[in-house]
């Protein structure tokens, strides 16, 4: 779904927010300081926002959980739908969704308090850490950026491998392309992270790429950070991020689900209300399974502006593009994904899916603005609604964020 035009033009050419002093500096180098709302401003806001709302999601069959804040503060929110089908549980505020791939942020930013705290650096090989680690020459740096090369678990876990072939494009002209191929399936169970190494050292499934040759968006990259994180602070990943990150944050909502939660595991649905069951890949953490509501995110996003977790000096290298060997306006950092398109400011967001979730989470960080929209029943329509970020710049946002945003 889009944008109907006329409303794309009240937003873009229409009516401007009241007066509200803007820091246009590049993200990172702002000062992290917020200036209170007038209820005229948050009115401007939420008035804006609704008819969105109503376009983009409530008419796509949303069920989930949407939060938009400026300032540091919220100017929308809602909850509509069911949690759980079965059980008929309606969504409220303190209701936790599967983030998906939203959990990187975490697992990268975690990484990068360790590097602050003189644990680690990222210039560090894996086997430092993962004494048989099988895979020479790939860094910290590299599993955050996504330059690692390593195949991916979510394929070799379930039997599948990538292969790059030469095939003809619609000019006639041989270009590379990664086709999917069945394996036999030799893996059973419920996987762990330690079950993903110990894959990767038996059967050493066959890299994409060199290491740091190129950008390819790979879980396996965060499920071996997560396994850094517990070697380095000697606590298992989950414990180590409700101790560390989310408790003293005030993110008392939000937790890592892991093989120990499969008493408590509540399936997502498909578009057709269908549930996803407990598959073998739904106990691996560090890429996923963190879950967390609306309002905590808004917590975690006032904490990276703010530096009350790691130094506002540290993000600012983690919303660095670090794959520049293809053109365009897409790109990552470490544990973001970052829309360039200059002369505007540095979008910096992370979208997610997994199942039946699927989430956004968009940062415009020069506009001190954070959209959050988490769902547990499969709807596209949840990451174009992303877009509802031009009320705060006064501009049609015409991109597409989904999950995997260089397909």
């Amino acid at each position: 779904m889009i944008i109907p035009l006329l409303t794309l033009l009240f937003i873009a050419c229409g009516s401007n927010p009241p007066a509200d002093k803007k820091d246009t500096a590049n993200p990172g180098t702002r000062e992290p300081h917020f200036s209170p709302l007038s209820k005229k401003q948050k009115d401007y806001y939420a008035n804006a926002i609704t008819p969105l709302y109503q376009s983009l999601l409530l008419k796509s069959g949303f069920n989930g959980s949407i939060l938009l804040a400026k300032n540091g503060e919220i100017v929308f929110e809602d909850y509509h739908g069911l949690i759980n089908f079965k059980t008929k549980e309606h969504i409220s505020p303190v209701t936790p969704f599967h983030l998906a791939s939203i959990s990187k942020t975490f697992t990268a930013t975690v990484i990068l308090r360790l590097m602050e705290q003189g644990k680690l650096s990222l210039t560090d090989g894996i086997e430092k850490y993962l004494p048989d680690f099988p895979y020479p020459n790939i860094t910290i740096k590299d599993l955050l950026s996504h330059r690692s090369g390593l195949p991916k678990y979510d394929h070799f876990m379930s039997g599948t491998h990538t292969e790059i072939i030469s095939v003809k494009n619609k000019k006639g002209k041989l270009v590379k392309r990664s086709v999917t191929v069945k394996d036999k399936i030799q893996f059973t169970g419920l996987a762990t992270n330690e079950d993903v190494l110990q894959y990767m050292i038996k059967n050493h499934p066959a890299p994409e790429a060199l290491p740091n040759h190129k950008y390819n968006y790979c879980n396996t990259n965060y499920a071996m950070l997560a396994l850094i994180i517990e070697k380095i602070t000697h606590m298992p990943y989950p414990q180590y991020m409700k101790d560390s990150l989310f408790t003293p944050l005030g993110m008392h909502n939000s937790y890592v689900f892991s093989i120990k939660d499969t008493g408590r595991y509540v399936p997502s649905y498909n578009y057709n209300n269908a549930p996803f069951r407990l598959e073998k890949l739904d106990c691996v953490y560090g890429d996923k399974n963190v879950y967390s509501t609306v309002r905590d995110l808004l917590q975690w996003d006032k904490a990276l502006y703010l530096g009350s977790f790691v130094g506002t000096r540290t993000m600012e290298m983690a919303y660095q593009p670090y794959s520049n060997e293809k053109k365009g306006n897409k790109n990552y950092g470490l544990g973001w994904h970052l829309l360039i398109k200059s002369p505007d400011p540095t979008i910096i967001y992370h979208n997610g899916w997994w199942h039946g979730n699927n989430t956004v989470f968009k940062r415009l960080v020069s506009d001190s603005a954070t959209v959050i929209i988490l769902g547990n029943k499969f709807n596209r329509g949840i990451w174009s609604a992303g877009k509802m970020s031009s009320v705060f710049t006064g501009r049609a946002d015409t991109t597409h964020l989904d999950e995997y945003p260089e397909k």
